[in-house]
């Protein structure tokens, strides 16, 4: 570490004056090699999320997540609140997924992938610099006098970017109830559908608060990723950082013809002009840094034009700094990604072994058995079954183990797409063929020919070997 440095910036952030106010960050628009790599990938992903409402496969959303109706389509298939257990693993899964690239790469998400950094860096930042030009023409124009000039620019970026937080409203209601429903409510206008009016112009509000106002401050206090960084870096993990063994003592550039005997950094202080967050990167990992790599652009480029190696600001762990040894596996690493790879195969397993429907079939409770002409065991039954496909399906059932009949309340079973069906049905058995007053019951699910699922569940009758009534209604009460 850079020794007897002054460690006060520690005590608060860089967006805090003394007094507790506000510090407005002017951040310098970045340019570099870096920064061209991860305008791709932010046109990528900006991309996929506005257009993957509207791409359908065989018809349906390729992405929907209907919570009102508690639908939803993940890549053309269709998931119920019965599958919540998916979502929930599949949520573990990809925290640790990110906690596992947070142990070696840092945090790589916040910096490449991180919604709030696209658009703030990607989106709104680029508008800013279009219109008001650099951090320096920001900066005067904000503290010079409102005239037509500046009326003008702040308006057009403000109109701007409402129209964007508009259109971002509208492309999570397309995610929420599917691009189909959201033409609707455009053609149908505000009226009839007021309270979705009044919940996309309040999201949109809140986007626009977000990125016109608030900005860096949402990484800085409102995510908890920045701190929980703190206790899943180690000295191996890789995240953008400062060589200080070549970086140090820093000095300015000598006079030419003097030799130089500082280190490297030659205290141009461009490393912390482009900072989005307002952080000095020599001083260390801090939670503010969410690895944009301006940095490294802005110093890379400086040291072409002294003569000096890039690399003095670069993706690097805190060891090889110090001893320049490259990554290597703890057990850390180990650990994570073992459990990485056990969630991942459960959830492969569980989404592999996942039925296109869901029925469950339960026996009316306080409704005794019956006996039909003397020789005959009826129960009554409640029949309910998701389909979780786009296809409707004529259901059949059928029992798997003992011979006897079902009998449909109310006619054959037509089950809709992704919908649900509920019937009661009788189930009659012979009482030769019972071998117990509680029999365990396998009931075949068919859609056509095909057993979509087996379903078990209880059959009571009289005691076997026995007629009397009094017996039977015992072993009701026992069930």
């Amino acid at each position: 570490m850079i020794k007897n440095k002054d460690e006060s910036f520690r005590d608060h952030i860089a967006t805090v004056d003394a007094q507790g106010k506000r510090v407005i960050i002017y951040p310098s628009k970045p340019k570099g090699k870096l920064h061209r790599a991860r305008l791709v990938v932010s046109w990528v992903l900006l991309a996929f999320m506005f257009l993957a409402p509207f791409i359908k496969i065989g018809g349906r959303p390729l992405l929907l997540f209907n919570f009102f109706e508690r639908k939803f389509v993940i890549f053309g298939l269709a998931f119920w609140p019965q599958d919540f257990h998916l979502f929930v693993l599949a949520t573990i899964t990809f925290v640790v997924f990110i906690v596992l690239f947070t142990v070696i790469f840092g945090r790589l998400w916040c910096g490449w992938a991180c919604p709030q950094t696209i658009f703030m860096e990607m989106v709104f930042r680029k508008i800013e610099y279009w219109i008001e030009g650099n951090s320096g023409k920001q900066r005067a124009l904000d503290r010079g006098p409102w005239n037509g000039k500046k009326i003008f620019k702040k308006l057009s970026k403000h109109a701007i970017f409402l129209a964007i937080s508009f259109a971002v409203g509208n492309i999570v209601v397309a995610y929420l109830v599917g691009v189909d429903k959201l033409y609707q409510l455009i053609a149908d206008g505000p009226g009839p559908h007021l309270a979705s009016f009044i919940a996309v112009v309040a999201f949109s509000l809140v986007t626009y608060g977000v990125f016109a106002r608030f900005r860096e401050q949402v990484c800085l206090i409102v995510c908890p990723y920045g701190r929980l960084q703190s206790v899943l870096l180690d000295a191996r993990s890789i995240a953008v950082a400062y060589d200080f063994k070549r970086g140090e003592p820093r000095a300015p550039m000598a006079m030419k013809g003097k030799e130089r005997t500082a280190g490297d950094c030659i205290t141009c202080n461009q490393c912390v002009e482009v900072c989005p967050t307002g952080i000095d990167i020599r001083n260390g990992t801090q939670l503010e840094c969410v690895n944009c790599t301006a940095c490294i652009d802005a110093c890379n480029a400086v040291m072409n034009k002294v003569g000096f190696p890039q690399g003095l600001i670069r993706y690097a762990s805190h060891k090889g700094i110090v001893d320049g040894s490259r990554l290597t596996i703890t057990p850390r690493i180990i650990g994570y990604s073992t459990v990485l790879v056990v969630l991942l195969a459960a959830l492969v397993t569980l989404m592999a072994g996942r039925a296109d429907i869901e029925t469950s079939v339960f026996r009316t409770p306080g409704v005794m058995y019956q006996e039909i002409d003397g020789d005959l065991i009826r129960n009554l039954y409640s029949l309910k079954i998701i389909n979780k496909t786009f296809e409707p399906m004529p259901i059949t059932l059928v029992l798997k183990d003992h011979p006897g009949t079902i009998t449909m309340v109310g006619g054959e079973i037509n089950l809709p797409e992704q919908g649900l069906a509920e019937q009661a049905f009788f189930v009659d058995i012979p009482r030769n063929a019972l071998h117990s007053a509680h029999e365990e019951l396998t009931i075949q699910v068919l859609a056509g020919s095909t057993v979509m699922e087996e379903v078990e569940t209880k059959f009571l009758g009289p005691r076997v070997g026995s007629h009397h009534e009094d017996d039977e209604q015992k072993e009701e009460k026992s069930d």
